[in-house]
């Protein structure tokens, strides 16, 4: 069981929403931020950062929808009253994410980081897909 597992299972407050698959969004939604952010920050590192702008903006984007995101999901106080928000926020992330995806993916033979990166906003969409199937 991880942290944010114990976390919702101990909130006094419960959710409607499946523990599995909001614990399983939430861990992807942090691990694609930090994976974004680095990913930002080693294209920026790069000889030629002139081609990597783009995806540079676009990492920097997921990873503040997916930080928001993670955050979000992660209050369960008075979530019923927020279906709607958290619905779009989690549609949002995994716009953002495949966004991203498509983006580090073009670049994924010239930069492993780019290609780590596609990998993680890729799990990070599928988990959101399934949280949105699981809210119904």
């Amino acid at each position: 069981m991880t942290d944010i597992t114990t976390m919702l299972t101990t909130h006094p407050s419960s959710t409607e929403i499946d523990q599995e698959k909001l614990a399983a969004c939430i861990a992807a939604c942090l691990e694609c931020a930090q994976t974004c952010t680095a990913c930002a920050d080693a294209c920026l590192a790069e000889e030629h950062v002139g081609h990597l702008r783009t995806c540079i903006r676009t990492n920097s984007d997921c990873a503040d929808v997916c930080g928001a995101t993670a955050r979000v999901l992660s209050r369960l106080t008075g979530q019923s009253d927020q279906t709607a928000t958290i619905r779009a926020l989690v549609q949002a992330c995994q716009v953002a994410c495949a966004a991203c995806a498509e983006q580090c993916g073009g670049h994924a033979e010239m930069h492993d980081h780019c290609r780590v990166c596609a990998e993680s906003c890729r799990r990070c969409e599928q988990a959101c897909a399934e949280l949105l199937a699981a809210l119904g």
